[in-house]
């Protein structure tokens, strides 16, 4: 166990070994909670405002449905020609 200081300005450093062992990089944030009288750290990856759409469960449901039909081959194409996608999209 490693212990920190807290400094003037409330800041703790990570200890390098706990910092390396996270894949913790400069700059990244750590969702803070206090749980059974001790604070808790998580790291946490933001994503831009106009990115959080790809990130719903919804969107990540439908990709998880996609992911898996490429895995099984039940995709179509590649494509040359536009009116060739047309095509296989209407025989769908």
């Amino acid at each position: 166990m490693s212990a920190v200081k807290i400094g003037p300005k409330h800041q703790i450093t990570i200890p390098k070994k706990v910092f390396s062992s996270l894949n913790l990089e400069v700059g990244d944030f750590l969702e803070t909670r206090i749980q059974d009288n001790a604070l808790i750290l998580i790291p946490k990856k933001l994503v831009a405002k106009d990115q959080e759409w790809f990130w719903s469960k919804e969107w990540q449901e439908r990709e998880k449905v996609a992911d898996e039909a490429i895995a099984k081959g039940e995709t179509i194409g590649p494509f040359k020609k536009v009116s060739d996608v047309l095509k296989a999209l209407k025989k769908k």
